[in-house]
């Protein structure tokens, strides 16, 4: 850690070592040495001027960037990918003569971008299909466990345990079918000039375009990817970045909505993320529980949205070929982006492995409340017995307003017995007491769950959840 300067929260605290080896410079400019090796390779093939021991010589040296002579001479020249041509070249002297022949800076900035957010959605994929394996099992789990719905934040209907973490689980795997779309929609730039016309390969190849299709086809293919973009200027379109950074988006919003019902009950002790045996709540207070991975995951989930709208911003100001006021952006928008999609969802696998479920608590909540629950139930069957739908419904709206104000007062409901007193309800405390099974009122809970889990279960069969702990 360096203590005497700043360095990003994301790196020093919260992103995975592989994220961090993945947008690091060793792994951004050795990507632009393999282009150029890629580039080199395919010229060759296609007929130019570029010798095997001279890509042999690019080849040796790939891994050994000299920063303090890049650092001294983009000083000089204020190009950081002249720099870095410069070093390459005097690493690989043989080869300095046709480094970047034919091409433009995008080649390797643009092309390495595309290489490491393809490679960066990968990883957030995995990631994301580990959340989605979690909660499958802790649905599965408590797919029958009555618990008290809320609708406004006000108790409504029963639901169960699982069947909301269905509802978390659904949102995720629509970001998992939105990642896979952008993942599949990721075309390569290619080696296409400076305004996208590839007129200096046309000068290079003498006019064969089939040559400088079956090169960008080649590049392309080095590096994993199956076409190039249609058009474009002297950059990929940015609106490719808007799609990724609105996918990162997405998934914080679903984390960020599953957090945020985590942390809301937790205050009402109903369910509480994971709690270390030292863990220390506050400074202060000793005896509290916060709940700090579900906090930590809004807080990160607001910065990852607002990130977001870096990208359609980049976009919509192009002006024609390129311009250059997206670099500066997007060296900040984009790895900050992927680095914090990553701690969201790495925070998000550990609460979701450790969701502690106080049912104790669960059944006196839903105990509590199921006199109003079964209120319907109550009038079917007084009607069954004989009594009128109108007037009983009146009952019921009269002596839940007392019980009401009576549980306001701090007191018991007495919402059975106020009915029971009532002539015309026509039953008794006993006979409605009979009537309050709660798992006689989650209507479809459990089936829903099945057939979501049977739904999805081909999607987390080949999950692999054999990780190291996680230290959040």
């Amino acid at each position: 850690m360096n203590t005497d300067r700043y360095e990003s929260p994301l790196s020093s605290r919260y992103a995975s070592e592989y994220m961090l080896h993945l947008f690091s410079s060793d792994m951004r400019y050795q990507t632009w040495r393999k282009l150029w090796i890629a580039l080199a390779k395919a010229e060759r093939a296609l007929g130019l001027p570029v010798s095997a021991s001279q890509i042999a010589d690019l080849e040796a040296h790939v891994t050994d960037i000299d920063y303090d002579c890049v650092r001294q001479r983009e000083k000089e020249v204020r190009h950081d990918v002249m720099a870095h041509i410069y070093a390459y070249g005097k690493a690989a002297p043989s080869a300095g003569g046709i480094i970047h022949l034919g091409a433009t800076s995008c080649y390797v900035t643009d092309n390495a971008d595309l290489i490491l957010y393809r490679d960066g959605l990968r990883h957030l994929r995995s990631e994301l299909l580990k959340v989605i394996a979690n909660l499958a099992d802790f649905a599965g789990r408590y797919k029958a466990l009555p618990t008290l719905g809320y609708t406004h934040y006000q108790p409504a209907q029963l639901v169960t345990v699982g069947k909301r973490a269905c509802l978390w689980m659904q949102d995720f795997v629509s970001d998992l079918e939105e990642l896979d779309f952008v993942l599949a929609s990721i075309p390569f730039l290619g080696c296409r000039g400076t305004t996208g016309t590839e007129a200096s390969f046309m000068e290079l190849f003498d006019g064969d375009t089939q040559k400088i299709d079956e090169m960008n086809r080649m590049i392309a293919s080095e590096f994993g990817f199956d076409r190039c973009f249609d058009v474009c200027g002297q950059t990929y379109p940015r609106k490719m970045d808007s799609r990724i950074l609105n996918v990162l988006s997405s998934i914080a919003q679903s984390c960020y909505r599953m957090a945020n019902d985590i942390r809301l009950l937790q205050h009402d002790r109903q369910i509480e993320e994971p709690f270390e045996k030292n863990q220390i709540g506050s400074s202060a207070m000793a005896y509290k529980r916060n709940p700090m991975r579900s906090e930590r995951i809004c807080s990160l989930a607001r910065y990852l949205m607002a990130d977001a709208m870096n990208a359609p911003m980049t976009a919509s100001t192009q002006w024609m070929e390129r311009t250059l006021d997206d670099s500066a952006n997007r060296r900040i928008s984009m790895p900050e982006g992927f680095l914090c999609a990553d701690a969201i969802l790495r925070l998000a696998q550990n609460v979701t492995d450790g969701l502690h479920v106080n049912e104790k608590i669960i059944k006196k909540t839903v105990m509590e409340y199921m006199p109003f629950m079964a209120t319907e139930n109550l009038m079917m069957e007084a009607v069954r017995r004989g009594g009128d739908r109108q007037q009983l419904h009146e009952i019921i709206r009269r002596c839940s307003m007392e019980a009401t104000a009576r549980i306001k007062e701090g007191e018991s409901c007495d919402l059975l017995a106020r009915l029971a007193g009532e002539e015309a309800f026509g039953l008794t405390e006993t006979e409605m007491q009979n009537l309050l099974t709660p798992s006689h009122y989650i209507g479809r809970c459990q089936q829903q769950v099945e057939i979501y889990l049977d739904k999805i279960r081909p999607i987390i069969s080949s999950v692999d959840r054999d990780n190291a702990e996680i230290n959040l």
